[in-house]
């Protein structure tokens, strides 16, 4: 199992393919980095892809702190690093997400560009602290299976919920929920939940960026994307029909193709630039 000590913790992590450019994929809270599955099989041929499991989640250490975003975020950029991955192409789904925005202003140099896929430069919104918190309690208590559904309500949109023919990927990605150690998820959950705002830095942010959101998503919903895009120069949006937080898992195509006509369009501008 290929881990990597960084910021004092281990980490989970996989390569695939190779190129001259990296995309490094960082997951959202309560899933790994399995949730990028479909993306890495689409473009491992053409480019090196890095899959990774945030502390105290999926294959990764459980440590006692250090969940907090500016730290989960310095386990990342140490990553890219160690791994010799910058500038990279970061994509970011909920939490991956929070860490790219904080990437792009606290580390520009280790990006070449950002995806930022269901995810919010606010705070938590206050009708969902308690609820969440309570979430994050049960779960650590008495397990997930007592909430599993309800997570699922918040983490797909109800078109997966809802098709009969995608019974077993519910299932399977139910499972991935259950199996999540309760601390490590807990201390996740709660520094999620906790987390500062960082719009008020959003126009610091200099690099390609494309915003995806999925038109089904009810924890952080298209709103949220418009208004990254207001405050980011020169960003795209892309609004994802029939997927829900989880878009990555619930529209694979739509999303691989939006990655590689996003990556390939940087990286023709930059040519072009130099040129």
């Amino acid at each position: 199992m290929p881990t990597i000590d960084v910021n004092g913790v281990s980490l989970y992590y996989e390569e695939h393919g190779a190129g001259d450019e990296t995309i490094v994929f960082s997951h959202g809270l309560l899933m790994n980095s399995g949730m990028f599955r479909a993306q890495v099989e689409a473009l491992r041929d053409r480019y090196r892809c890095i899959v990774y499991d945030h502390r105290g989640q999926g294959r990764s250490a459980v440590p006692q702190s250090g969940y907090d975003m500016d730290n989960v975020t310095r386990d990342a950029a140490s990553l890219i690093r160690l791994l010799r991955a910058w500038p990279c192409h970061f994509v970011g789904l909920s939490m991956g997400g929070f860490v790219g925005m904080r990437l792009a202003i606290h580390h520009p140099e280790l990006l070449h560009s950002l995806v930022l896929m269901e995810t919010s430069a606010n705070p938590e919104p206050r009708r969902n602290v308690r609820p969440y918190r309570l979430l994050a309690f049960l779960g650590r208590w008495f397990g997930f299976r007592l909430v599993a559904d309800r997570l699922m309500n918040i983490l797909f949109g109800r078109t997966f919920l809802n098709d009969p023919a995608r019974r077993d990927e519910r299932q399977a990605w139910k499972q991935v929920i259950l199996v999540n150690d309760r601390k490590g998820a807990a201390r996740a959950a709660h520094a999620v939940i906790d987390r500062e705002g960082v719009g008020d830095r959003l126009g610091e942010i200099s690099i390609p960026t494309l915003i995806i959101v999925g038109e089904e998503d009810v924890a952080t919903p298209p709103k949220e994307g418009r208004k990254m895009q207001e405050k980011i120069s020169g960003s795209q949006l892309l609004v994802i029909p029939a997927a829900g937080h989880s878009s990555s898992i619930e529209q694979p195509e739509a999303i691989n193709r939006a990655l590689m006509d996003f990556v390939l369009g940087t990286l023709s501008n930059s040519v072009a630039t130099r040129g």
